[in-house]
């Protein structure tokens, strides 16, 4: 029985404790959520009694108004889009390959300037060596 004096003031300072913290900033009545983190937790039973009965902006069950975790759950459930079937996400992936293609072809187009440039060196150097190299298709001159 003395146990009882301690678990139950316990348990209920711990359940007022969980329950301030995932409470959003705009449920909480009157004082900021870490005012009353502060009221419960040094105010040992009266704290966790004083959120339950008003910290908190409770929804009423009768009439469904009031914003509690299960409509906040609703709503978020509504906006929730898979992946495959939204516009945005789709938008980016194709955004992603425009520039990884137009990135490739640009690429593309600097290698074959470099291969041109190299080609017209060798043929530059052929003119000026006189064209005597293995490669020389001409014959020579005499």
């Amino acid at each position: 029985m003395r146990a009882l004096l301690f678990i139950v003031p316990l348990a209920l300072t711990i359940y007022a404790f969980i329950d301030c913290l995932n409470t959003s900033e705009e449920d909480t009545k009157h004082l900021p959520k870490i005012a009353w983190v502060f009221i419960i937790l040094l105010f040992w039973i009266v704290g966790p009694v004083v959120w339950l009965v008003a910290g908190k902006a409770r929804r009423n069950a009768a009439t469904g108004t009031g914003t509690g975790p299960s409509s906040w759950q609703r709503g978020r459930r509504q906006q929730w889009v898979a992946p495959d079937d939204n516009p945005d996400f789709l938008k980016s992936l194709k955004d992603d390959k425009d520039a990884r293609k137009a990135e490739a072809e640009a690429e593309a187009e600097s290698r074959k300037a470099e291969k041109a440039e190299k080609a017209e060196d060798e043929e530059e150097l052929k003119r000026r060596n006189g064209g005597s190299g293995p490669d020389d298709k001409t014959p020579p001159t005499s």
